[in-house]
């Protein structure tokens, strides 16, 4: 008799936190164990705060592995948004203790690794491993910009996550800018540009 066909392992992954104007970009890696099934796997945008949390911990104790990989606000005004992303999802690969067979990427653009990568357009949607990383990416950063919102009182990063909203850019143009805004994004550009036409 044959031995059976060795089942690939595959590693999904998906970012949080590209549109942002503050806070670092975070992206995850998931591999999921083909012994549990994980319901309510989506993608984390369309999943309410508590699913969300409720599968973080879902995730993390059933998955085989999974890894977390963050680029740094300097870094993505360094390197650009794109590449701060590629960047961080190869940091999340690197994080996992189990080497996949293959990556599966949400989208259509591949981070450089030497173990071969899928792009999959609304691959957040369509594959359970790429959810499972949107959610833990989300999640991460969320937790991340509640800590920072400590940090950097009267602009409201716990409520909109560092995201352009109104009541943001109010405080944007009120307050100035932080540390951990992105001085290479438009609305944080066009205050930097209006403190050097003042001074």
């Amino acid at each position: 008799m044959g031995s059976a066909p060795k089942i690939k392992i595959i590693a999904g992954v998906d970012e949080a936190g590209r549109g942002p104007l503050a806070g670092p970009v975070v992206a995850a890696a998931v591999i999921l164990d083909p012994k549990y099934t994980i319901e309510g796997l989506n993608d984390s945008k369309v999943l309410t705060e508590r699913k969300r949390e409720s599968l973080f911990g879902q995730i993390k104790d059933k998955c085989l592995s999974w890894g977390i990989g963050v680029a740094q606000v300097e870094e993505i005004d360094n390197i650009n948004i794109l590449q701060a992303t590629l960047l961080a999802m190869r940091r999340a690969v690197f994080a996992l203790h189990i080497t996949p067979d293959e990556v599966w990427v949400d989208g259509n653009q591949p981070p450089k690794l030497t173990i071969p990568v899928k792009t999959i357009v609304r691959g957040d949607q369509t594959v359970a491993a790429i959810s499972a990383a949107s959610i833990l990416a989300k999640v991460t950063r969320d937790a991340l910009m509640v800590e920072l919102d400590a940090c950097h009182p009267g602009y409201g990063f716990a409520d909109h996550k560092g995201y352009p909203t109104e009541s943001h850019i109010i405080a944007l143009n009120r307050h100035g800018v932080t540390p951990i805004h992105r001085r290479t994004f438009g609305p944080v550009k066009q205050v930097l540009e209006n403190l050097l036409e003042v001074g």
